[in-house]
């Protein structure tokens, strides 16, 4: 998992994915991922295995208040798999869902 100074080395250019933002504010980041693997997985949100069988949904969240509370400008990542995907939520309200590169493989092997 990458680090708070990690680069983007690790965001997952090129590959097929999604980015949406989130208010780190005023929304719940944990939510916000679970909408936004929905989105892209073409399902309901209740469809989806719950949240916490991955990562606890409230360290999720701890993370962007405690980033809004400190102010510091540094931006904190947390990178996790969810649901065939690998997600990446950013203190600063960006989610990046991508489709796992184990899951990336096993379609070009099937192709």
């Amino acid at each position: 998992m990458p680090s708070r100074d990690d680069a983007d080395a690790n965001d997952g250019s090129g590959d097929a994915g999604s980015v949406t933002t989130f208010d780190p504010e005023t929304d719940a980041a944990s939510q916000a991922v679970v909408t936004a693997v929905a989105a892209l997985a073409d399902t309901d949100p209740s469809a989806l295995s719950p949240l916490y069988d991955v990562v606890e949904p409230d360290a999720i969240d701890s993370l962007c208040e405690h980033a809004q509370r400190v102010g510091d400008g540094t931006v904190h990542r947390l990178w996790f798999g969810y649901e065939g995907f690998d997600v990446c939520v950013r203190s600063d309200g960006q989610i990046r869902v991508l489709e796992s590169s184990s899951t990336a493989s096993q379609h070009a092997t099937s192709s």
